[in-house]
């Protein structure tokens, strides 16, 4: 899973954002507001959008006209991928979780035993 650069991950907070599939123009609008006035010109925004759908985060309705993007994953799925990555680049994957669970708080760790216990059933 690629890591995002900084204009992917303001197209993909858009679209994560969003409630439905937008077109590149709208997207450039949403970014313009998001970036204070301050968005790419139309053609780097479906540059964008092009090699966000090469990597598998983007889908792209080709039978609209203009063709309505949407995120192919979620953000919770996005960044359970990027834990994921991590944790198989790891040597030692029972001492890098040890670790991550000595760093959460009393109510992740609660969020963690339920969701491991739900998993068990």
């Amino acid at each position: 899973m690629a890591n995002l650069g900084e204009l992917e991950r303001a197209v993909m907070d858009a679209l994560w954002d969003g409630d439905a599939p937008i077109t590149a123009g709208e997207l450039r609008d949403r970014l313009t507001a998001a970036r204070a006035g301050k968005a790419p010109a139309l053609t780097t925004i479906l540059t964008v959008l092009s090699r966000l759908e090469a990597k598998g985060f983007v889908a792209r309705d080709r039978d609209a006209r203009p063709h309505l993007y949407s995120a192919a994953l979620t953000r919770a799925g996005h960044v359970a991928d990027l834990m994921r990555e991590v944790l198989e680049s790891s040597s030692d994957r029972t001492e890098a979780l040890a670790y991550f669970v000595g760093s959460v708080d009393e109510s992740e760790a609660e969020v963690l035993r339920r969701l491991l216990d739900a998993r068990s059933v």
